[in-house]
């Protein structure tokens, strides 16, 4: 049982970033969104992949773990993306 919940829990959690990286894409900006709130929930999932492992717990849910991994990653990559067109448009407000 406390497996399931789990997988829930991280499916909940997990549903959330396809909205915020196809937010990151679509926006072409940064602002808004905050690079050290990404950088904690990575070291979160990291930290959650690693104690599954070093607890010999490994089943399905470390899965979950691994996909939101890379969603958060993708959003992180967006974010640095999006600071340098953020910087581009600043430097040069006309966008030529």
């Amino acid at each position: 049982m406390s497996e399931i919940l789990e997988a829930i829990m991280v499916l909940c959690f997990g549903m959330s970033w396809p909205i915020s990286i196809m937010k990151s894409y679509r926006s072409r900006t940064a602002r808004g969104k905050s690079v050290l709130f990404i950088i904690l929930i990575l070291i979160g999932y990291v930290c959650g992949i690693t104690s599954k492992i070093v607890g010999n717990k490994i089943n399905y849910v470390l899965v979950f773990y691994i996909i939101n991994l890379i969603a958060v990653s993708i959003d992180l990559i967006l974010y640095i993306r999006n600071r340098r067109l953020d910087a581009i448009t600043t430097q040069n407000p006309s966008g030529v």
